[in-house]
This record gives structure tokens, sequence and C-alpha cells, in this order.
């Protein structure tokens, strides 16, 4: 992806591989680590989610990932959270 550089390498499905570093349960924010070392933010309002497990509640710090990214006016965000199955 051009505009996310050095946020680590993908997964075979197009998604950038992470794990989820910290999780405020309260106001559904977190953050993920991405491979190449990179803290990342997210809202989950504001995230899109992909595969069978949608929910908020289905994330768990420590677990591993795929995301994308987007650029917005703060800079990069997390946009869509894949938990593998």
């Amino acid at each position: 992806m051009a505009d996310a550089p050095d946020t680590g390498d993908r997964e075979p499905d197009k998604y950038y591989r992470g794990v989820i570093r910290q999780l405020q349960r309260g106001s559904q924010r977190g953050t993920i680590r991405s491979a190449a070392g990179r803290d990342l933010p997210f809202v989950f309002v504001h995230v899109t989610m992909v595969g069978s497990r949608r929910r908020f509640e289905d994330l768990r710090e420590g677990l591993e990932v795929g995301f994308d990214v987007s650029r917005t006016a703060h800079g990069l965000r997390v946009s869509v959270i894949r938990i593998p199955d």
C-alpha cells in the first residue's frame, strides 16, 4: 500500500499483520502493533470488521489480526480488522 509505509508484512489475503497491543473497553478504542513495530490506533466505530467475528468483544489484547489503514487528519489509523478463523 503506497500511502502506508512501514506497517509490516501483509497476509496473503491482502491485510497487514499485527497484534492487538491495547484495548480500552469503555471507549471501544485500541492500538495494533504492526509486524514492523509501529503502533496504530483505532476507534471501533470507525473500523470495518471482516470475517466471521465482527464484534468489539471478539478482540483481546495479544490477538494476532489482519488489518488495513487509512490516512486521516491525525495520521494513519486502522480502518479494517480481520480476526483469522
